[in-house]
């Protein structure tokens, strides 16, 4: 059964557990079983429901195929918890659930869960424009509540002139009235560029149901940027709210295992286990998930995004996200998912588990670490494994510094500061660029721009990899391949030849030699 698209918006967690209530009551297949010498009608066993609710969340695009049976088989627990399902005789809430041939059927009673509703005073002030008071120093113009068309935003170039002719006239009559800007002007921007490319990244209307703007902490954004190593890990000032230094060594010895495994460390059997349970035992004690309880809803909703064909779009909006947490959250996110992500690939691991590979292992694990509701939600498990999957496989480009951030503000603090505009009464107010919606095109016009788009995130993607100085030489070569063999004509665009592919390599072109072209002895006729 296809899953159905479960749009951003408040409450998703629980919108998605009605789609999968939904969808398991039904397709769930019911026949007629035996048990004590008695027959029931319309019913399933355990193992039955087991195998084909399994089969169905791995192929829901919202879960993926990193759901395991065991979370399968929780679920359908919870099912039970929640009167989604009820043993033979009607039993439901307290009863347990394996799996085996114990027999279960549908109540008459709805499984739907009721959205609660939202208190009218919350959502008028859950967002509004985010500089609202009569004494603020200035305000941001021109943000847009309505919903972004189908070809999203773009930027005005009429207003675009019009303000630059502002700003030169301005400067002209005054060149040396330059307003000096405040620590409270910056963070304000700060604030505001990074909700308006999200809002235009997740492509909703508005972000009032995924996020309040008071959440959003412009020094934690401020020092996520700036405060990092040269790998772009954040680096703390104050030491007291770090990883243990014993925590950072098993960290250490275990993403570089067995390279970095200091002789002075024993070596008895086990010893991994025993320091990778060291490491489980500290992120599972933590007081909130890293991701936090605060930024929850947000995070769910880019779930819905983490599809294949918007790999792109998900990476993007999750490089901004991480960007609000807390430093020392993002720090113990990055060093946790290069840690995980280097086990999972490494083929000298020893087994950690006698059921599990270290994959599934890394996620069983540290899901509920990253990601989880303040209130236990039904699908948090499945939802956080997801999440934690994909962060594994993109974590180097999610929790990466975007540069063009860093460029937006610095573009709008320059109008705060050379194209102001006096107006009585009303403060000053910084002329910044607006955005205004595409005009409706053709059929034809939306293919070929369709294709023009994809082609230029696709060379994009393929200058991404090209530039990735932290990618290890052969698995840019692997990458390199493979892209070559899925976008051949894109890929020779950028190597047109063997020179400029060898030189990215500092290797030396193999070229072979032309064969020898024989010709070819011309045969006179016998006849005279």
């Amino acid at each position: 059964m296809e899953s159905r698209s479960v749009p951003p918006g408040p409450y998703r967690a629980t919108k998605l557990w009605n789609e999968v209530t939904t969808s398991f009551r039904a397709g769930m297949p019911l026949r007629k079983h035996r048990q004590h010498f008695k027959k029931y009608g319309s019913c399933f066993t355990a193992g039955e429901a087991v195998d084909w609710l399994y089969d169905l969340l791995r192929n829901n695009s919202n879960f993926g195929p990193e759901v395991t049976r065991q979370q399968t088989i929780q679920l359908l627990r919870k099912f039970l918890k929640n009167h989604v399902i009820e043993d033979i005789k009607g039993r439901w809430g307290s009863e347990n659930l394996d799996d085996n041939s114990q027999l279960f059927r549908f109540p008459a009673t709805s499984p739907l869960k009721t959205l609660p509703r939202r208190h009218p005073e919350l959502r008028k002030n859950s967002i509004e424009h985010f500089s609202k008071d009569k004494d603020s120093t200035f305000k941001l113009r021109n943000l847009s509540r309505r919903t972004p068309k189908k070809h999203g935003l773009r930027f005005s170039q009429e207003n675009a002139e019009k303000i630059n002719c502002e700003i030169i006239n301005e400067d002209q009559e005054n060149s040396f009235d330059n307003r000096e800007i405040s620590q409270e002007d910056v963070e304000e921007v700060w604030r505001y560029i990074i909700l308006i490319y999200l809002q235009t990244i997740l492509g909703v209307s508005s972000l009032e149901d995924v996020i309040n703007p008071k959440q959003v902490i412009p020094q934690y954004v401020m020092y996520n940027m700036t405060n990092t190593s040269k790998h772009g890990i954040v680096i703390l000032q104050d030491k007291s709210d770090d990883l243990p230094h014993w925590v950072l060594s098993a960290m250490k010895c275990l993403a570089n295992w067995p390279r970095s495994n200091d002789m002075n460390n024993p070596t008895y059997v086990g010893f991994e286990r025993d320091v990778f349970r060291t490491i489980a035992d500290y992120f599972l004690g933590l007081p909130e998930p890293l991701l936090t309880f605060e930024y929850y809803e947000l995070f769910v909703n880019i779930l819905g995004l983490l599809q294949p064909h918007l790999e792109k779009v998900a990476i993007d909006a999750l490089q901004l996200c991480c960007l609000l947490l807390p430093p020392p959250n993002r720090r113990k996110l990055q060093l946790l998912m290069r840690m995980i992500s280097r086990m999972s690939q490494n083929v000298d691991m020893p087994q950690l588990h006698d059921a599990m590979g270290t994959r599934s292992l890394m996620i069983h694990t540290f899901s509920r670490c990253v990601l989880c509701c303040a209130e236990e939600v039904d699908l948090d498990e499945l939802l956080a494994a997801r999440l934690v999957s994909f962060l594994m496989d993109h974590h180097q480009e999610i929790l990466q510094v975007p540069s063009y951030l860093q460029t937006a503000v610095e573009k709008h603090l320059d109008y705060l500061k050379k194209g102001h505009i006096k107006n009585p009464g009303d403060g000053l107010i910084v002329p910044l660029p607006t955005y205004s919606y595409c005009k409706q095109i053709s059929a034809r016009e939306f293919d070929e721009q369709k294709v023009s788009t994809s082609q230029a995130a696709l060379a994009e993607l393929l200058e991404n990899i090209v530039k990735n100085k932290s990618l290890p030489v052969k698995e840019k070569r692997k990458k390199l391949k493979q892209f070559q063999k899925e976008y051949p004509l894109i890929y020779q665009k950028r190597f047109p030849t063997t020179e400029s592919e060898a030189a990215l390599f500092g290797d030396k072109p193999t070229i072979k030699q032309p064969m020898l072209i024989l010709r070819k002895p011309k045969f006179r006729s016998l006849r005279y």
